[in-house]
């Protein structure tokens, strides 16, 4: 299937956004009018398999029956409050997130970057009242945390950071997996670490289980806040509820949004007991995070999740050998990450061009870093699924 969206149509929407949208995206020439399941659909009906899902947001794909009835039914109710008075909701999420976390308590952002800063104002009090000195952080070359100052400020990419310095946190940047460069930059002075178990926008670069437990022996020995950025490698991405899982460790702090209210916007944070006693009352708050909506909405998510967890391991193996495969049959492939649905196809050149080849053929995915093609399918795809996008990508690769 080759689709043939209308290019007139795609003009004429683009140029009314050019006009007055702030140009800050580099979209493609596709204009989406509705979705099901694992596909979206152009204004002329053609199909797409969406194996980037809204980057990480619709791991449950588009219009689910369980996510459309409970939105439905609360949208009808109540949407909003503000954090002035309680709603049966968010304290449910929070209790929800709190024992698949093993963490003790819960702050609702509306989003992903807005929940770091919570952590990262965590940090900073926690560190201050040990001793003034006590700021400092470390995290990790090629990381991505968002892009508000605090969030860039710890974004281990010059690219992101460069038009906005000076950024206010002393920041040590080791590399992923350096081992010997992580015990040198950990000191006294260190108030947190933070990574991410699977680096994400940066390349899909799983952390080692001995990087992760020296990491959490580091913060504990230097009496820092280990912090987990979980927006894009958690809830269920790499086949358990968190990444950090996996190694065993508990970090003091854990950030997640993307898929967490199924496309409506939250983020949390989750915190230890000891960690949330450095943001008492009224040191910090939001106006849109936890609302009934997203947090009814959510807590049906994490219902649906928790039978999705089998599938994701098991369509993640699938995809991983079918890439295996594709690699030793495309030169242009250099190597495969992986950890669940979260892959990566390391090309040997820049892959933008590659993206436009697979989105005419009717497959949906992204470049980052440019030479890295990456896959964040939605949970719920098939075994049927997962054998179109692979042979699709078969023939984007012939090249």
């Amino acid at each position: 299937m080759s689709p043939t969206q209308s290019l007139p149509q795609v003009e004429s929407i683009a140029q009314k956004e050019q006009k007055f949208l702030l140009q800050i995206y580099d979209r493609y020439p596709l204009v989406v009018t509705r979705g099901c399941g694992c596909y979206v659909f152009d204004t002329e009906g053609n199909r797409y398999l969406d194996a980037i899902a809204g980057i990480g947001v619709n791991a449950l794909g588009y219009s689910h029956p369980r996510i459309i009835e409970v939105l439905v039914e609360q949208a009808q109710q109540c949407i909003h409050t503000s954090n002035l008075v309680y709603h049966q909701y968010q304290g449910e999420l929070a209790e929800r997130l709190c024992a698949i976390s093993g963490l003790d308590r819960a702050f609702f952002a509306s989003s992903g970057t807005e929940a770091m800063e919570a952590a990262l104002k965590a940090v900073r009090a926690q560190g201050r009242a040990l001793h003034l000195r006590k700021t400092k952080l470390v995290a990790l070359n090629n990381s991505f945390h968002g892009r508000t100052f605090g969030s860039l400020a710890i974004t281990g990419q010059p690219k992101y950071q460069r038009p906005f310095g000076p950024l206010a946190p002393q920041v040590t940047f080791v590399d992923p997996n350096d081992n010997i460069g992580l015990a040198k930059a950990v000191t006294d002075d260190t108030a947190g670490i933070i990574l991410e178990p699977v680096l994400g926008e940066g390349g899909i670069f799983p952390l080692t289980a001995e990087f992760l437990h020296l990491a959490r022996e580091l913060a504990s020995r230097h009496h820092a806040l280990l912090l987990a950025d979980e927006t894009q490698c958690g809830l269920g991405r790499t086949g358990r509820y968190f990444a950090y899982e996996w190694s065993g460790i508990k970090p003091d702090i854990v950030v997640t949004a993307k898929p967490l209210a199924a496309g409506l916007p939250l983020g949390a944070t989750l915190f230890t007991e000891q960690a949330a006693q450095a943001l008492p009352l009224g040191l910090h708050g939001t106006t849109f995070g936890g609302g009934p909506l997203a947090c009814r909405v959510a807590i049906e998510f994490l219902s649906i999740l928790d039978e999705l967890l089998p599938n994701i391991r098991l369509i993640g193996d699938r995809l991983r050998g079918g890439l295996e495969e594709i690699r030793r049959r495309r030169p242009i492939v250099t190597e495969i990450r992986s950890a669940g649905l979260m892959l990566a196809i390391q090309l040997s050149r820049p892959g933008h061009d590659l993206v436009i080849r697979a989105l005419q053929r009717g497959l949906l995915l992204n470049c980052t870093h440019d030479t890295v093609l990456r896959l964040l399918p939605p949970y719920i795809l098939s075994s049927e699924q997962a054998d179109e996008l692979l042979r699709i990508l078969d023939d984007v690769l012939a090249v």
